[in-house]
């Protein structure tokens, strides 16, 4: 059964111009996502806007948790997927949520789309 669904599109740009802050780097993502994705600013950018779609999936925004529990992760052949930690996990953990995402660009745009599911 679904249990949320959540979108949103991203500026790479304004992204890449905040993470030029260290502050807003750590306070939105895991030192993991930081070391995997600094020089790819693109990939930084699909981070944010999947924790904001993931967050608008949950249907609380950005409560309960902080967005660098959020993670947005690649297996081996590219596909995207969330991995949670903290609060996040727990309230996945606790409501049981399977999450699924998909990301798209082009140009100076990033869209993601996020479906989470319970039984």
């Amino acid at each position: 059964m679904i249990y949320g669904i959540g979108v949103d599109m991203t500026e790479i740009s304004r992204v890449t111009k905040a993470c030029a802050k260290e502050s807003f780097l750590k306070k939105v993502f895991s030192e993991k996502e930081i070391e995997l994705y600094r020089e790819r600013p693109e990939k930084l950018a699909a981070g944010f806007a999947a924790k904001e779609a993931f967050s608008k999936a949950l249907g609380t925004g950005v409560r309960g948790f902080s967005m660098n529990e959020v993670e947005l992760m690649r297996d081996d052949l590219g596909k995207p997927y969330y991995e949670f930690r903290g609060r996040a996990e727990e309230i996945v953990s606790s409501r049981k949520l399977r999450s699924f995402v998909s990301v798209t660009d082009e140009g100076d745009l990033v869209t993601v789309f996020t479906v989470l599911e319970t039984e």
